[in-house]
């Protein structure tokens, strides 16, 4: 799938340091990617026109207040091993929305939020995953609030499920593709490591941008399962080689961002790979 012009603004804005961008380093972004002048200004004009960004004094521009929630979950991949806590099986959070009744954006909303947070329909209206996390049922509840789940949503915990039950809940995930997932993009980030330091600045840009974002967008929906679902450390060492290819990713940036007086930023989040999950931004 071809990058949109509203996918390239939206990336690039949500992983800069100080999240401002001026005008002409996003046109440019948009040449480096193949994306025509007039695209990106009618992006940028239809994003500011529905609150996804806003400008500033200077007339650089930024994430609106709508867009700060996913912005949130964008960076959090960093921190993933903060985010989770030791599993006492037997204890899931659960999110009953049986009873809700919502259009279909509305829906499309939940399933992303649900998606963001690891959540897995157990039956139809009610979503589970480990309560591993390390927030409160009540914090979470917050933050599915804040991406997009519907207010009357109930959300909170179930414990001693039957033996059979158990085991349903703790298949709703396909284990075995996460792992490979894990090992294969460590394998992808060591292979463009090689590579980078051979390419121009523009194709250099576009590598670390796409298979950097890929990964990253790989560990932003990861549902942080614990042992014995997953095995976690190799979730943790996919993080860290992510952490080390961001740095280079930045780094290919980094004249670009200087000719344009930007801080620097970290590599964005790919949201054009097709794979049947959620898009971050809608």
């Amino acid at each position: 799938m071809a990058l949109s012009a509203k996918s390239l603004i939206l990336d690039l804005l949500s992983t800069l340091r100080r999240g401002t961008m001026p005008v002409a380093a996003l046109v440019e972004a948009g040449q480096i990617f193949g994306l025509a002048d007039n695209n990106v200004r009618v992006a940028l004009a239809r994003l500011l026109a529905a609150g996804s960004i806003e400008r500033d004094a200077r007339g650089c521009y930024r994430l609106g207040p709508t867009a700060v929630p996913v912005r949130e979950q964008v960076v959090s991949w960093r921190h993933i091993d903060q985010r989770i806590r030791t599993w006492e099986p037997g204890r899931w959070l659960v999110v009953d929305t049986g009873t809700v009744q919502g259009s279909a954006g509305a829906r499309k909303r939940r399933e992303r939020a649900l998606r963001f947070l690891g959540f897995a329909e157990l039956r139809p209206g009610l979503a589970v995953r480990p309560a591993n996390l390390r927030e409160s049922p009540e914090q979470t509840g917050a933050q599915l609030l804040a991406l997009g789940l519907e207010s009357d949503a109930l959300v909170g915990v179930l414990t001693h499920l039957s033996p059979d039950i158990e085991v349903r809940a703790a298949g709703l995930w396909d284990a075995d593709a996460l792992a490979d997932g894990y090992r294969s993009s460590k394998s992808a980030l060591a292979s463009s490591e090689q590579q980078l330091p051979q390419l121009g600045e523009g194709e250099a840009m576009v590598e670390s941008f796409v298979l950097g974002g890929r990964v990253m967008r790989q560990l932003i929906f990861d549902p942080l399962l614990p042992e014995p679902i997953v095995p976690a450390a190799e979730r943790s060492a996919l993080v860290a080689a992510l952490r080390h290819y961001d740095r280079l990713g930045r780094a290919c940036w980094a004249r670009f961002l200087g000719r344009h007086d930007v801080p620097s930023l970290r590599t964005p989040a790919d949201t054009r790979i097709s794979d049947g999950t959620p898009r971050l931004w809608h």
